[in-house]
């Protein structure tokens, strides 16, 4: 009987791990903050307290760490982001722009 080959094993053991593994979710938004001063809000992905930072004065981006959707809570009530939104902040108030 031949001897198994190491490296077809080896692959085979990986590939059985990375499959195993659970995915990395997150929520991506680019962002404008009008305001001066930095925002840090509350989320809720999939029943996951999250916090999410937005910078004074500027643009950028934030990634939320859990699953989509998530319901942010900001001075204007609650919006539900599901990823790559483009928002706006005024006031502490976030709306989406495209």
């Amino acid at each position: 009987m031949p001897k198994p080959n190491r490296l077809l094993t080896s692959l085979l053991a990986v590939a059985t791990l990375l499959a195993a593994s659970p995915a990395v979710a997150s929520v991506y938004v680019k962002y404008y903050n009008k305001d001066s001063k930095k925002h840090v809000f509350d989320a809720t992905c999939s029943g996951s307290k999250y916090k999410v930072e937005f910078n004074a004065s500027t643009t950028g981006a934030a990634t939320i760490q859990g699953s989509s959707p998530c319901v942010v809570k900001h001075d204007g009530g609650e919006i539900t982001l599901k990823g790559d939104e483009k928002i706006e902040i005024k006031d502490g108030v976030i709306k989406i722009v495209s």
